[in-house]
């Protein structure tokens, strides 16, 4: 190799030896790669893929030749043979394989032939079906155009005879038009007489009958009215005794609520005046009535049993719920009943 840093690799492997030597090198390396790729090929390989071979050893002995600073520029096999002619019977081999494809090569010509003319045979047949179906196509055809003109001319028959009926149709449209105007101007007529007929029943019921008519309801309307204010008058009349009648209520009531403050402001005046007195007096005057209403339940029971202990007895019962009256009382009314000499002798006996 001229590269230089290939070139140094050279001299270092190879300097201060002679060609053969370098020969000897290059032989002996080729050779061990030709032998390990033998190695790995069949002999049929080897021997009809001459090419494949030596291109397989110039791939795996290049790079060990070239890290020696040498460039394989070619690599050809020139023969390959051995001592026991197997492959000469190889030769053998390949030439009576080549007898059985060239047999092989007639009796598939024979073979094509055979299907070329039966091919030519269909082909045949394909043109005379293929020129039938044109001639049936052709009549086909002929028929659907004969069937076309037919069509056509059904169809300007028929907008002809069309034609014909809406020409007859706008005629005796234009008849009728003609007819309807005539009776319109007849029925204008005779509106006219009969606007005229009505005007003149119109003035005669206007003279038999409205008037009369318009004169009673007037009169009746005067009557209505009169009624009208007759009851407004009877109203106003009696809203303003109804009135009269609250203010006097009014009055009343006012002057009664009036003595009323007065007596209560007078007992109020007495009662503080009084003191705690009056209204220990008060208090024991509406004793009665609270135990009235406190026992009025009671008054629908038939018996009473009181439960006590043994040590306990009806008196002692008695005597403790009449220690337990003023604390109600003053519970209720604000008012201490302890200060009362008798309260205060009877719960101190029962104390």
């Amino acid at each position: 190799m001229t590269e230089k840093e290939l070139l140094a690799v050279a001299c270092e492997q190879f300097l201060g030896k002679n060609v053969q030597d370098v020969k000897n090198v290059v032989l002996q390396t080729l050779e061990g790669h030709l032998r390990s790729i033998l190695g790995t090929l069949t002999v049929e390989q080897i021997y009809q893929d001459r090419d494949q071979f030596a291109k397989l050893v110039r791939e795996v002995a290049a790079p060990d030749v070239g890290r020696m600073g040498i460039e394989i520029l070619s690599f050809t096999i020139k023969d390959v043979y051995d001592k026991v002619d197997y492959l000469s019977s190889l030769g053998k081999t390949q030439t009576a394989a080549v007898r059985r494809d060239a047999d092989i090569g007639v009796a598939e010509a024979e073979r094509d032939a055979g299907i070329r003319e039966a091919e030519c045979k269909k082909e045949m047949l394909d043109v005379k079906f293929m020129a039938d179906t044109k001639i049936a196509d052709s009549r086909r055809a002929f028929e659907l155009q004969k069937a076309a003109f037919s069509e056509e001319v059904n169809m300007k028959t028929a907008e002809a005879q069309l034609a014909y009926e809406l020409q007859s149709a706008r005629e005796q449209q234009k008849i009728r038009q003609e007819e309807i105007e005539i009776e319109v101007v007849q029925r204008k007529k005779q509106i006219d007489v009969e606007e005229k007929e009505i005007i003149r029943m119109e003035k005669e019921l206007i003279a038999t009958v409205k008037r009369p008519a318009e004169a009673e309801a007037y009169r009746i309307q005067q009557i209505a009215e009169g009624e009208k204010v007759k009851q407004v008058l009877i109203a106003q009349a009696e809203a303003e005794k109804i009135r009269k009648i609250g203010e006097a209520e009014a009055f009343v009531i006012e002057a009664i609520g009036m003595a009323e403050a007065e007596r209560m402001k007078l007992k109020a005046e007495a009662l503080q005046q009084y003191g705690e007195a009056a209204q220990l007096a008060l208090v024991l005057d509406a004793l009665p009535e609270i135990a009235a209403k406190v026992a009025a339940p009671l008054s629908k029971v038939d018996e009473i049993v009181i439960l006590s202990g043994e040590s306990s007895n009806t008196t002692s019962e008695v005597n403790r719920l009449l220690a337990e009256i003023p604390a109600s009382v003053r519970a209720i009314t604000g008012v201490d009943l302890t200060k009362i000499p008798l309260i205060q002798k009877a719960t101190g006996a029962q104390a």
